[in-house]
C-alpha cells in the first residue's frame, strides 16, 4: 500500500515537471537556444495562483478552489509568455544562440527578485485543485490533490500533443521548429509562429507552478531548482525530443520519491540504521546526478536518442 501511495506522489510530481520540461523542449527547437528562465516561469506560476486565489476571494463563497485558479494562471502565464518572447528573443534572434541564453538567465534573475520584493522568501502554497480530503480505495488512501495534478498534467500533455498532431496551427508550429527557412518560404509567419510557442511553453509551467505550489509550496528561489530538472529530463530523454522531456521528467520524480523511501517499503532490506545514510534525500540527488554523467558518457542522445544532433 506504502508503495502505490508513493507511486501516486512520484507521478503527481512528475507529470508537473513535464509540464516544465515540455515548454522547455518547445522553445528548444522553435528557436535552438535554451530558456534558462523556464524554470522561474514555474515559479511565477506558483506566485500568480496566490495572487489569482487572493483577488477571487471576494467574489467567491469559501475557499477558491485551485481548478478556477488555474485556467486563469494557465491564460496569464501564456500572455506573460509572448512579452517575454519579445525582450528575450526577438532583439537578439540574428545574434548567437549564447546572446539569447543570456538574455533569458538575465530576465529569469529580475523575475526571482521581483517575486522576493512583492511576496518575500517565505514559502507560500496556493490552493488545491479539489480540497485536501483523501480518496479511499480499501486501505489505500490517496490525497485528491495528487489524483488531480495527474489527471490535470495529463490532460495538458495530451492537449499539446493534438494540437501539435491534428490542428493546422500546431503543423505551423511544428514546420517552424523543423525547418524556419523553409517554414518562412512556404507563407508561415515564423515569428508569430515563434511568438506562439513561448506563450505555450509559459503557459505550461505557469500550469505546473500552480499544480506544485500547493504541496511542495513556492519561494522566490525555486526557479533554478526546476530548470535543472527540467535540463536533466531533457538530457535523460534527448535532446529535441518531446516524448524524451516528459518520460526523463518522470522518472527524475519517481526516482526523488522512491528511493529515500527504500528502507520503508522493504525494511527487510534496506533497514538497517546504519545505511540510513545512503537512503538520504542528498544521497538521491547525488546518485541521480551520477547517473545523468553516466548518460552523458554511454549514450550522448539520451534514452529516447534524435534524428539530428543538436546542442544549444
Amino acid at each position: 500500500m506504502l508503495t502505490l501511495q508513493l507511486l501516486a506522489n512520484g507521478l503527481a510530481l512528475g507529470a508537473a515537471y513535464a509540464l516544465c520540461a515540455l515548454g522547455f523542449v518547445l522553445v528548444l527547437n522553435a528557436t535552438g537556444a535554451v530558456n534558462f528562465t523556464q524554470g522561474d516561469m514555474v515559479m511565477a506560476g506558483g506566485f500568480a495562483a496566490i495572487a489569482t486565489a487572493a483577488m477571487l476571494a471576494p467574489l467567491w463563497p469559501g475557499a477558491v478552489p485551485g481548478l478556477v485558479v488555474l485556467p486563469v494562471v494557465t491564460a496569464g502565464m501564456a500572455v506573460l509568455g509572448v512579452i517575454f518572447s519579445l525582450f528575450a528573443y526577438f532583439p537578439l534572434k540574428s545574434r548567437p544562440p549564447v546572446a539569447t541564453i543570456i538574455s533569458t538567465i538575465a530576465l529569469g534573475i529580475v523575475f526571482q527578485n521581483a517575486a522576493n520584493a512583492i511576496w518575500g522568501p517565505e514559502p507560500r502554497a496556493a490552493p488545491p485543485l479539489l480540497d485536501a480530503s483523501l480518496v479511499r480505495f480499501g486501505e489505500l488512501a490517496i490525497p485528491k490533490q495528487s489524483l488531480a495534478v495527474i489527471v490535470v498534467a495529463a490532460a495538458l500533455i495530451a492537449g499539446q500533443h493534438l494540437l501539435f498532431s491534428r490542428t493546422p496551427l500546431g503543423r505551423k508550429m511544428r514546420a517552424t521548429a523543423q525547418d524556419r527557412t523553409m517554414a518562412a518560404a512556404i507563407g508561415i509567419d515564423v515569428n508569430a509562429m515563434i511568438a506562439l510557442t513561448f506563450a505555450l511553453a509559459t503557459a505550461l509551467a505557469g500550469a505546473a507552478g500552480a499544480l506544485l505550489s500547493n504541496t511542495f509550496f513556492v519561494t522566490p528561489s525555486d526557479g533554478t531548482n526546476y530548470i535543472v530538472k527540467a535540463y536533466i529530463a531533457v538530457t535523460i530523454g534527448g535532446w529535441g525530443s518531446i516524448a524524451g522531456a516528459v518520460a526523463g521528467a518522470l522518472l527524475i520524480a519517481l526516482f526523488e520519491v522512491i528511493f529515500p523511501a527504500l528502507p520503508l517499503i522493504v525494511p527487510a532490506l534496506f533497514g538497517s540504521d546504519a545505511l540510513g545514510w545512503l537512503f538520504s534525500q542528498t544521497a538521491a540527488s547525488i546518485l541521480l546526478y551520477a547517473v545523468v554523467l553516466a548518460i552523458l558518457f554511454f549514450r550522448p542522445q539520451g534514452l529516447f536518442g534524435e534524428l539530428v544532433q543538436r546542442r544549444a
